[in-house]
């Protein structure tokens, strides 16, 4: 079982050598090594998720807004970074390294964007400990760009009244009946901390199913108790899949949220058992 009922109860320790949390010097040549993983180990323990194979499969797509470097006479250039992590790598990104790692390209002169991108893509995989997919887009694409907002049945309007700030499974339950739906359902009431420095996190998240009916009151009141809690995005997305999956067990379930922007870099944790990653849509929020 994933989630203890008692408030407080999830315990995740990240390790001690990360650069979250801690002052440093930013850099602003090319320099690999600030690149920190964080092993996907950590939390999945938590979630019995120690097998050889996932129960779900999906992407972490990350979007960079502050990615900058030299051409060889020293003239700036920008991009907006696309980077998808594979959930079956050994570490995640921690997110501080990266956005320290993205400064270092500052004063740095490559030849070309293929460059830079070869170089990201390289640097990256190896931090993941798997190939990661980098894509950099243009300034010249940046017309091109669209917002687009989850689709769905929006939880928000509904009038509960709230307790508990911890993630509480209690909530998760379908109807009693044994009828089957297929429904999809929004929310951008999602909000978690950082595993260490506790700043808050916040997401929109969308929850496709098809299988006995969830009750939709809990399983917002369920969402909101994330609010105190303190772990990493992706981490928070596996667990909220599990918890859904284990109280309620839907045939199919996709679990995707897009969390807001920090220091210049978004992150997008897509999971499911029975669809494909969704493209890289921006919403209003990010």
């Amino acid at each position: 079982m994933s989630t203890d009922n008692s408030p407080n109860k999830i315990i995740i320790t990240a390790p001690d050598d990360l650069s979250l949390g801690k002052q440093v010097d930013y850099e602003f040549e090319y320099n690999p090594s600030l690149l920190q993983g964080v092993p996907r180990s950590l939390s999945r323990d938590t979630l019995n998720l120690t097998g050889a194979e996932l129960p779900f499969s999906g992407i972490d797509t990350w979007t960079g807004y502050e990615l900058s470097w030299l051409n060889l006479k020293g003239k700036p250039n920008v991009a907006i970074l696309e980077c998808h992590v594979p959930i079956t790598s050994e570490n995640l990104i921690e997110s501080k390294s990266f956005k320290l790692y993205l400064n270092s390209f500052n004063q740095t002169k490559f030849r070309s964007a293929e460059d830079v991108q070869k170089v990201l893509q390289k640097d990256l995989s190896a931090c993941a400990g798997e190939p990661v997919n980098v894509n950099l887009i243009l300034p010249k694409q940046f017309t091109e760009l669209q917002f687009k907002e989850f689709e769905g049945t929006l939880l928000d309007e509904l009038d509960v009244d709230i307790e508990t700030y911890s993630p509480t499974t209690q909530y998760l339950f379908t109807s009693k009946d044994d009828k089957k739906v297929k429904e999809t359902l929004v929310s951008h009431l999602l909000k978690s901390n950082c595993l260490i420095t506790s700043q808050p996190d916040w997401a929109s998240i969308q929850i496709k199913y098809e299988g006995k009916a969830i009750e939709h009151e809990g399983l917002l009141k369920y969402l909101i108790s994330f609010r105190q809690h303190n772990e990493f995005h992706e981490q928070c997305v596996e667990r909220i899949y599990n918890d859904i999956m284990f109280h309620c067990k839907p045939d199919k379930l996709t679990v995707c949220a897009r969390y807001t922007r920090r220091g210049g870099l978004d992150i997008n944790p897509f999971r499911s058992n029975y669809e494909a990653p969704y493209a890289n849509h921006r919403q209003a929020r990010q």
